[in-house]
């Protein structure tokens, strides 16, 4: 199975147990980010974990520790308003990449709760991985 057929799969199972009081689907915690496409325009759903930080939720732009960050970081950074589904809720959030002092503080919280991130980083070898905040927008 190809990672789109994964995915697709995944975000059908997120979004039909959203109401249910169940199993979580994987072993992390999972959102859907939908981002608006940088070149294309359409909007793109993608399943990632996500940890916690305070009011925002951080998502982690490893790709698996490929060299190139994934297709949906690229749209965040061109289109920082991005949706959010997380649980049963459903809301629109800033994405804020991290940088400095404050990327490199999340990145060593992230890595103490997640050891793979740190593999992941060394795959990703040159690419340093980007720390996402998603801050819900005030409505």
């Amino acid at each position: 199975m190809d990672m789109q057929d994964y995915n697709r799969k995944l975000i059908e199972e997120f979004r039909a147990k959203r109401d249910e009081a169940g199993d979580p689907i994987t072993d992390q915690p999972l959102l859907l980010l939908t981002t608006t496409g940088a070149k294309s325009g359409n909007r793109r759903t993608t399943p990632l974990m996500f940890v916690p930080d305070d009011d925002r939720l951080l998502v982690i732009a490893s790709n698996a520790g490929a060299p190139k960050h994934p297709d949906w970081y690229h749209n965040l950074a061109a289109n920082p308003e991005v949706t959010v589904e997380v649980g049963a809720e459903i809301y629109e959030a800033f994405a804020t990449v991290a940088t400095g002092e404050q990327r490199e503080r999340l990145w060593s919280g992230i890595v103490e709760s997640y050891p793979f991130f740190a593999d992941h980083q060394t795959k990703a070898a040159s690419r340093q991985i980007p720390v996402i905040a998603l801050e819900p927008l005030e409505g």
